[in-house]
């Protein structure tokens, strides 16, 4: 799988957003046509399945669940569907935790988020589909799941943390900084994991730049607030996008080497990529390699 990280990171700095999703797209089918071959490689799991394994493998000591997922990237192998592992992981969180997903929204045909507000700085909260993937569209449309007040890093919450952790996020001064979910799940017991996905997917490593502010050791600065309107349930609320820019191109990959390997986990499961790390470990080791004068970012 990291031969496939470095090509698509390839691609996206070099071909652009649509010639990169155009290879995407050729890359999955081909997965398609050689289902057949892939199964009699790493076999085949359903839901229930991955469920005993994260029983086995993952910490219990947990109460908020942050989820990164592509159901495209397990197949052919698994063969469930996007709703039967919604149902699972709030069967595997149970009452008494809390699930969290992201459901962030980046423009259209690569346009980008700021671009896109520009254009029409109206966002409907409630109607706006994720752009995360399928199983994330499927939880935030489940009944009982509780939306955070942002146009672009808006995250979708169920459980008895849910009310707290979305709270606040459209009076923050960043998308994922202070006052912010990804504030709260550094504080609180959370484990991030990635379902289908590699450590590429692990959002929770830009809360250090812009929990950092200006001690982060690479440039940034804060760009003009835009103004918006939120729409939520045909409320609307007058609303202005904040957020800050650091001077360098964002290599995620990096994370391995400045996490340990003890709190960034990673694994394959049938074939299929996994991860899983705490919140709080993300963000304290990160900091610390940041005071160090290293960072995630190239300049």
């Amino acid at each position: 799988m990291r031969l496939v990280e470095w090509a698509s990171g390839l691609a996206h700095r070099h071909l652009g957003e649509r010639r990169a999703d155009t290879l995407r797209a050729y890359y999955l089918g081909s997965r398609t046509r050689l289902a057949a071959l892939l199964r009699l490689v790493h076999g085949s799991f359903d839901a229930q399945a991955l469920r005993m394994d994260f029983e086995r493998r993952l910490p219990h000591d947990f109460d908020i669940l942050m989820v990164h997922s592509s159901v495209n990237a397990m197949k052919p192998m698994f063969t469930g569907g996007a709703l039967d592992l919604v149902h699972m992981l709030l069967e595997f969180c149970g009452p008494s935790r809390t699930l969290v997903m992201p459901a962030f929204y980046f423009g259209e045909n690569g346009e980008g988020a700021h671009a896109a507000f520009k254009r029409n700085p109206r966002f409907d909260l409630t109607r706006t589909p994720s752009q995360m993937g399928l199983m994330t569209e499927m939880f935030r449309r489940s009944p009982g799941v509780l939306h955070s007040r942002h146009p672009v890093y808006r995250v979708v919450a169920k459980g008895p943390l849910a009310h707290a952790l979305i709270e606040g996020h459209d009076r923050a001064d960043t998308p994922a900084g202070r006052g912010t979910p990804f504030e709260f799940m550094a504080r609180q017991k959370t484990l991030v994991i990635g379902i289908g996905k590699s450590v590429d997917a692990l959002t929770q490593a830009h809360h250090t730049e812009q929990l950092m502010g200006d001690e982060f050791p690479v440039p940034s600065r804060v760009n003009p607030p835009l103004a918006m309107t939120l729409v939520q349930r045909g409320q609307e609320v007058p609303y202005e996008l904040r957020s800050r820019s650091v001077d360098g191109r964002f290599e995620i990959l990096r994370i391995r080497s400045l996490m340990s390997r003890e709190s960034l986990k990673e694994w394959t499961f049938h074939g299929a990529p996994f991860f899983a790390a705490a919140a709080a470990d993300v963000t304290a080791e990160l900091v610390a390699a940041a005071r160090r004068g290293q960072t995630l970012y190239v300049t």
